[in-house]
């Protein structure tokens, strides 16, 4: 990080063009709110800012600049995709990233086996393993 330099906000997402994602399960939440750019969604879904959820994607309305904070991602159940012109898909590469970066302490994917299938040890289990 230079100086002066600012980090951008959207590095911590996975872009997808013209996709928006439905809710089928009424439990989940959507906050919405007219804002001039991506960095300015991006910033405040980071950290959660105004919102009573966790953050896990936006969909930004390029057309009415309208940003869709989301509790949800795409690999969440209850939730369908749909093909949309005006709208881009950000979700936080923490929830839909496959792999595991440095100890996994962070990890917050759905891969739960191993590459030869062994079901994963819980974060809160020492057996069969300690940390």
């Amino acid at each position: 990080e230079g100086k002066g330099k600012r980090r951008n906000p959207l590095h911590d997402f996975k872009k997808t063009g013209e996709l928006m994602l439905i809710k089928i399960n009424k439990t989940l939440e959507v906050k919405t709110k007219l804002l001039n750019t991506t960095e300015q969604c991006a910033k405040r879904c980071s950290r959660n800012k105004g919102l009573s959820f966790t953050c896990k994607a936006f969909a930004y309305d390029r057309v009415t600049k309208r940003c869709h904070w989301l509790s949800f991602n795409s690999l969440t159940n209850g939730v369908r995709k749909k093909q949309d012109h005006a709208f881009d898909l950000y979700e936080k590469k923490e929830y839909v990233r496959n792999c595991i970066i440095g100890k996994g302490a962070d990890y917050k994917g759905t891969i739960s086996v191993t590459k030869s299938g062994i079901q994963c040890q819980a974060w809160n289990s020492m057996i069969p393993h300690e940390h």
